[in-house]
């Protein structure tokens, strides 16, 4: 903790300071009528102010855009509208796919951010294709990181396109249901960016340093309207769904037949809060996991998938540890639990309530309060699960967060060890962020407990980042004690120190083919304070980084794995003599991974990595190969080779990870995609196909698919097809 307030107050003095809001747009009130139809042809549009400096943020952050970009915003009682020209040098336009959520890397797109409330943390996303492919997101954690871009939070809102030989134009039209808001609010904060795939180039209305992300909050500009906003008016939907089911199991042979129903309720609560209401809620496998192959001792992290959790997430899920090393919530563990076997399966959820949102402009508020099912024949018991959120903005972007997590049986079970009845975790954060986001750092304090509380249980960190536009400073301290458990969390080491170092410097040269390019350094540290503060781990990093101004991308690695083994440990999983514990290990490798331009109807990823590996040596090589018919159909191929050869009488293994898919867009409403998995690690073949039909705005069919095949002795292990009908009602 003294530690943790030294940092804090060394870097105080660096962080209070102005937002960036060098750009202003007037925004003018309509009582005209808006037909929606890609001609911006309307008096109200010719007469609309307009913002067109676009500025490259890439392959350079110094110049005018090339290509033209005009972005006009009207509005009326009832709705934002936007209309945009967007000019091109052919009619050759770039879009990958008809899917809603599109991916901005390969894709021509514009895009708009609103930060409603002027934070500097949280803003809404809309972003549209030259064919009027939508994307909406929710923006939170200031832009800066990926794991703040949302995009599973959909709203309705409305777009069409027009396509000619020499530009584009979209326009939109967005509710103010569709967006939170404060009630006679003048301004709000805004910004417009635009990626043009034909001339490589991405380019921003409030300029961006390219040290930073393209969609970081602390650089906007400012939208001012005409006369005050009125009250914001967010429905209540109702959403049920419908679900019928049938399966067998292979390996049991036992059939099931399933008929479920039940459904979301969201509620407005004032103009910036939602209330949202699950009863029986279905997680089906409308979507799966990626597989992968495990080498290490450890779990992987998996991002979560469904939509009940999704929302205001970051208000939940992102407390903890900045490199998922110790994450107090972590909402997938509701709904799954272990058998008495160890065999995690489903864990019916009952019901649930979520309240989150803002209170004003610097008081967010989260509140999740869930029931999960009994099942007494694999010995799981019936939990209540339920955590609250308390966030305060302070300064320009930074943040204070106060929560506390609860999971309780809700009564006593034969089969459940008394530990295990409840588990309690709080803690205090301290998120930092600069109004340029050149400091940005976490710090924070968390406890746990549970029946026989052990002294201490405590987890900590202290992680600070300094990004200029040529130098990028990381330092980190971590500490989770050996009685430390947080049940709804991700915590896959205790009983550890961590520290780091890392260091980037960057360099862009003014000609060529290189955008930017430079070295990297990275030392970690693992300790375990019970052992006398033995260092356990070790990983030395030297490598270099080319990103090209075709967008192409190369590393280059070389590093140094030390590992202590308290325990034994067989990395091929295979049953065999695992590696001895009680005794350490150093090795070396390398890793080499390149990227081609995602925006090409043919584009390709491949890695490959080698060396030392404990005793023993590993050679990994993978790739994903993608083409498309665009924008009608994608086929990919993701191929993983790895070898693991360790001495006798420890076991080799050569393990294959194939997938191939091909993703099929019919037009913007109806879609079908085949996923094939195969992983030798895993003795699996699976087949996932899906067939969806958003017949309404964000109500869908789906038809499901689901196989999976045994390889060493071919044969089937379970077999589903599912009808789910989901039905979005606004009231």
């Amino acid at each position: 903790m003294k530690l943790i307030i030294i940092l804090v107050l060394a870097i105080l003095p660096c962080i209070i300071y102005a937002q960036n809001n060098s750009t202003t747009y007037h925004v003018k009130y309509t009582t005209d009528h808006i037909k929606l139809d890609g001609n911006l042809d309307e008096t109200a549009w010719k007469n609309a102010n307009y913002i067109s400096d676009f500025w490259q943020f890439f392959p350079t952050d110094t110049v005018k855009s090339v290509n033209p970009t005009e972005v006009r915003i009207l509005y009326d009682d009832h709705a934002l509208y936007i209309g945009i020209r967007a000019e091109v040098k052919t009619n050759n336009y770039v879009v990958a796919s008809l899917r809603r959520d599109f991916g901005g890397t390969n894709n021509d797109n514009v895009t708009l951010m609103f930060d409603t409330f002027k934070d500097g943390t949280t803003a809404f996303l809309f972003g549209m294709t030259p064919y009027g492919v939508q994307r909406d997101a929710f923006i939170s954690e200031g832009g800066a990181s990926s794991a703040g871009f949302n995009t599973t939070w959909d709203q309705k809102w409305l777009v069409e396109s027009a396509m000619h030989d020499d530009h584009y134009i979209l326009e939109a039209a967005i509710p103010f249901s569709s967006l939170k808001f404060r009630e006679g609010d003048t301004s709000w904060r805004l910004k417009a960016y635009r990626w043009d795939m034909q001339t490589n180039e991405q380019s921003t209305w409030a300029r961006v340093p390219q040290n930073q992300l393209l969609s970081n909050l602390a650089f906007m500009g400012e939208m001012v309207f005409e006369k005050p906003l009125g009250k914001s008016r967010t429905p209540l939907a109702i959403i049920p769904y419908i679900n019928a089911l049938k399966s067998r199991d292979f390996i049991t042979e036992t059939p099931d037949n399933k008929f479920t129903f039940g459904g979301d309720v969201k509620v407005a609560v004032g103009n910036s809060m939602n209330l949202d209401i699950t009863v029986n809620p279905d997680f089906s496998n409308v979507e799966v996991d990626d597989i992968f192959t495990n080498l290490t001792r450890f779990e992987v992290f998996l991002p979560e998938k469904r939509q009940f959790f999704i929302d205001n997430n970051d208000l939940f899920g992102n407390y903890g540890d900045m490199f998922n090393a110790a994450k107090p919530f972590f909402s997938r563990r509701i709904g799954l639990a272990r058998d008495a076997a160890g065999n995690l399966i489903e864990n019916r959820i009952i019901a649930g309530v979520r309240l989150s949102g803002k209170l004003n402009e610097n008081w967010r508020l989260g509140f999740l309060n869930i029931q999960t099912d009994e099942d007494i024949v694999n010995e799981i018991a019936s939990n209540n699960n339920m955590m609250l959120s308390v966030q305060k903005k302070v300064f320009s972007r930074s943040s204070i967060g106060l929560f506390a997590i609860n999971r309780q049986t809700l009564k006593d079970y034969d089969f459940l060890d008394s530990s295990k009845e409840y588990n309690r975790v709080i803690g205090a954060e301290y998120n930092m962020a600069s109004a340029d986001n050149s400091w940005t750092g976490k710090f924070y304090l968390h406890k746990s407990m549970q029946p026989d509380d052990k002294k201490g249980n405590l987890s900590s960190q202290a992680t600070v980042t300094y990004n200029t536009r040529k130098i990028t400073w990381i330092a980190d301290l971590m500490h989770v004690d050996e009685g430390f458990r947080a049940d709804l969390g991700f915590v896959p080491r205790t009983g550890i120190l961590k520290n780091g170092n890392g260091f980037i410097y960057k360099i862009y040269p003014s000609t060529g083919s290189i955008s930017q390019h430079g070295p990297g350094a990275m030392a970690l540290y693992y300790w375990r304070p019970k052992m006398d503060f033995k260092k356990t781990d070790h990983s030395y990093s030297l490598y270099y980084t080319i990103n090209f101004k075709n967008q192409s991308t190369f590393r280059f690695d070389l590093q140094n794995q030390y590992v202590y083994l308290t325990n034994s440990f067989d990395p091929t999983r295979s049953g065999g003599v695992p590696i001895p514990g009680n005794q350490d290990y150093s090795f070396n490798l390398y890793n080499l991974t390149y990227q081609s331009n995602q925006a090409k109807v043919f584009s390709f990823n491949a890695m490959s990595s080698g060396g030392q590996f404990f005793n023993g040596e590993n050679f990994s090589a993978g790739s994903v190969l993608t083409f498309r018919f665009q924008p009608w159909v994608s086929l990919s191929l993701n191929t993983r080779y790895d070898a693991i050869r360790l001495p006798e009488p420890h076991s080799n293994a050569d393990y294959w990870l194939v997938t191939p898919k091909i993703d099929v867009t019919l037009s913007k409403s109806v879609f079908w995609a085949t996923l094939v998995q195969y992983s030798n690690q895993r003795n699996n073949l699976g087949v996932n196909s899906r067939l969806q039909w958003r017949f309404a705005p964000l109500s869908d069919l789906y038809l499901v698919y689901n196989d999976n095949y045994f390889i060493n002795d071919f044969g089937p292990k379970f077999r589903s097809i599912n009808l789910k009908v989901t039905y979005w009602l606004n009231i």
